[in-house]
């Protein structure tokens, strides 16, 4: 028998889609304080045709944030139409600017620094993060780099050891001002950080670095917790084999 052929519901926005995209996570539109946890909602609603989970939605979604608030479709235009004020006012303009200014030797000290310059930097980010941070906070796991032949290597930096059992740590540098907040794990990713917990036992863990001065922090202080409950979870699961 024939596979059912699988369809879309989504509108396709052609050469549109690259700006609507940057923009919308630039400036953090369709996080969960602003439409709810979607990929949350929908699973719980299990929906059968479209319409079920739109109703579902409209029904259940709050903005995930202190002063919660019920969503409608007046809020989600809303949004649009902020998205369409930043686009116009702000991403236009820059992106104009910045193609007026973009030269030959831009474009050539840009693929040089990305391949050895930035390369060199992340080495540094890496090590610096593992060994002047982690390691220290916990002496007694073993740390070591993602080994190239993994599967999951290209975004897995580091392996946590607990027992016979691994968990993960993907690095990612960040600039003392900007806000990590815009950074989200991409479906292939998360299929692969979920794999990798399938196979070694362990979550992954997305630790974002800066630069103060002449040290190197973590800038998302809080999965500094999240891995310990993880460290005590692959521990307890351990000692239950």
């Amino acid at each position: 028998m024939a596979n059912k052929e699988f369809k879309k519901y989504a509108k396709p926005f052609g050469k549109k889609e690259k700006v609507l995209n940057y923009a919308s996570n630039t400036y953090q539109l369709t996080r969960p304080n602003k439409v709810d946890a979607v990929m949350a909602l929908i699973r719980e609603c299990q929906p059968k045709a479209f319409k079920e989970w739109e109703d579902f939605y409209f029904k259940k979604a709050y903005t995930k944030k202190k002063d919660s608030v019920k969503i409608t479709k007046e809020t989600l235009d809303e949004l649009g139409e902020r998205l369409y004020a930043k686009i116009t006012e702000v991403v236009i303009p820059e992106w104009t600017a910045a193609f007026e200014d973009l030269t030959l030797q831009d474009c050539k000290d840009y693929i040089y620094e990305v391949t050895i310059v930035r390369t060199y930097d992340g080495f540094l980010l890496e090590k610096s993060v593992i060994n002047d941070g982690l390691a220290k906070i916990f002496p007694e796991i073993e740390f070591e780099e993602s080994d190239p032949e993994l599967d999951h290597a290209g975004d897995i930096d580091y392996l946590g050891k607990v027992g016979n059992k691994y968990f993960g740590i993907q690095i990612k540098p960040i600039t003392a001002n900007a806000n990590f907040g815009n950074y989200k794990i991409t479906e292939r990713m998360s299929a692969s950080f979920q794999d990798f917990e399938n196979k070694y036992g362990g979550k992954v863990f997305v630790v974002f670095s800066t630069r103060t001065g002449d040290k190197k922090i973590i800038k998302n202080k809080e999965v500094i917790d999240e891995i310990r409950i993880e460290i005590e979870r692959l521990k307890k699961a351990i000692e239950k084999m």
